[in-house]
């Protein structure tokens, strides 16, 4: 594509010398992956600022730079306000916007987002739909994976990746939308279908400055849907009724609103809700109908991931049948209330929760059906909110018989100080937890406590394989540890 073509999307810059006849065949924002014919955009990132790499950028091959900084190059540079704001329309333009034709369906919420996007998965599967899925485990288009470092990535690899999907003829794109992403603009330029609420609790407080900020960042998703309305393609904003939050973001949105509830009346509601140690069930009410739903997906913040699935799903005209096939097929998500499934005569569940509202939930429902003790491994991860590290510890303190609280992944932090703060007055029996910085150290503590009829929780970390000590991320994975554990007790 010719660079005049690239910056149609612009209004107004300033190029230091013609750009006429340049011909770009890759965007770029890392200057190590630039090849003979990149355009090199540079960005001012929280660790590495592109304009340094100006230089290496040109000695690649690059073709012209986009820079919001001064800059001097041998090849034209063209002089934005934004370079990261200019990122997204020019990839929007350079890879035809795929979003335009691939129906998109955004989740965003402190809890359920990889869930719901998941659910999402198998429904329209079942639905004889190809997808492709971005989230914080993986990205997925139809049976491939592909690795992701960010719940969001940045707008280059975003548009990258919906047209690949495109090229490979999917049918419904999915994907998780985090706050910083949305406050960022990381996800300018994508063309959302369908905007889906979880709920809202405290999380992120480290980058948004109050829990009033990461709500305002949360709405962007739905003030983005547009103000327009256009036969055939309708759009939605699929709302939590019972979260506190719904009514500000029902009034953040010009588009059709359909929201889901328990507690509230709601458009899409769960009723005759049955909780047990083997899965769900609840009579799932729509505006297509009503029918039975037998889920092996345990607790009641599963019920309302079923329940935004559901309606998501019933916005994108997937029959009632289909949705419930798709919601007792499913067996579970990597991480999220997992079983480490073994032999033993006591439960090992590993799980993501990694905030006070989701850890509570989990360690909630586990007392439901709880026939003895509970004990639950915890700990925080490093260089995000201090202020959610002794909520953390209170919650396991009040809904575990035993907790042992230890490293997560602690960054550039002292895991040790980390520790200090989950446990600074905490008002609770010195017998009733223990802190044991090493993780490896506590999973095995933990099972070697549990008897029959005992469930033990590692919480925290879920479907990650590493952990982060420093800005090294070394091999670690929690279901791996404890079926070491149990091995090990059991021999």
């Amino acid at each position: 594509m010719k660079l005049t073509e690239v910056l149609l999307s612009l209004t107004f810059y300033e190029a230091t010398s013609s750009i006429e006849g340049i011909e770009v065949n890759n965007i770029e924002i890392d200057s190590r992956n630039v090849k003979p014919g990149s355009l090199f955009v540079c960005i001012d990132g929280f660790t590495v600022d592109g304009h340094d790499y100006v230089q290496q950028a040109v000695d690649n091959g690059a073709i012209a730079i986009i820079a919001e900084k001064k800059v001097t190059s041998s090849v034209p540079t063209i002089f934005v306000p934004n370079s990261s704001r200019t990122l997204a329309m020019l990839a929007v333009t350079f890879y035809n916007n795929p979003t335009r034709t691939i129906p998109l369906i955004g989740v965003t919420g402190t809890n359920g987002k990889t869930t719901v996007t998941y659910l999402l998965d198998t429904i329209f599967n079942k639905h004889h739909k190809k997808t492709g899925v971005i989230g914080t485990i993986q990205m997925k288009i139809g049976e491939e994976i592909y690795p992701i470092e960010n719940t969001t990535p940045d707008a280059l690899l975003l548009q990258q990746s919906f047209k690949k999907m495109l090229d490979q003829h999917v049918d419904q794109a999915i994907m998780e939308v985090s706050s910083h992403a949305l406050d960022i603009g990381r996800v300018y330029g994508c063309d959302f279908d369908i905007a889906i609420f979880t709920n809202l609790s405290q999380d992120h407080l480290d980058y948004h400055n109050s829990i009033d900020d990461y709500l305002r960042a949360k709405i962007l998703l739905f003030a983005q849907l547009g103000n327009t309305y256009h036969e055939g393609t309708q759009k939605y904003a699929i709302i939590n009724e019972d979260d506190p939050s719904s009514k500000l973001i029902k009034q953040s949105t010009a588009q059709h609103v359909l929201t889901y509830g328990y507690k509230n009346d709601a458009d899409v509601m769960a009723t005759h809700v049955k909780l047990h140690a083997e899965g769900t069930s609840f009579l799932l009410w729509t505006p297509i109908g009503t029918i039975d739903i037998n889920s092996r997906l345990i607790g009641m913040f599963n019920v309302y991931n079923m329940l935004a699935a559901s309606a998501a799903a019933i916005a994108s005209n997937v029959p009632l049948d289909i949705i419930k096939y798709a919601l007792e097929s499913i067996k579970g998500v990597n991480g999220r209330f997992e079983p480490v499934a073994t032999e033993q005569p006591y439960a090992v569940i590993v799980d993501y929760a990694h905030t006070p509202d989701s850890l509570e939930n989990v360690l909630a429902t586990m007392k439901d059906f709880a026939k003895k003790n509970i004990y639950v491994v915890i700990g925080c991860g490093g260089d995000r909110d201090r202020t959610k590290r002794p909520l953390m510890a209170t919650v396991a303190l009040q809904y575990a018989d035993h907790a042992i609280f230890t490293s997560d992944n602690p960054r550039s932090e002292d895991p040790q100080s980390i520790l200090d703060d989950m446990i600074t007055g905490i008002d609770y029996d010195r017998r009733k937890y223990e802190v044991i910085e090493d993780r490896k150290e506590a999973i095995y503590k933990a099972i070697e406590h549990a008897q029959a009829d005992d469930i033990v929780l590692i919480a925290g970390k879920g479907h990650e394989t590493y952990q982060q000590i420093g800005h090294v991320k070394y091999d670690f994975d929690d279901r791996r540890i404890a079926e070491e554990a149990i091995r090990t007790k059991e021999k």
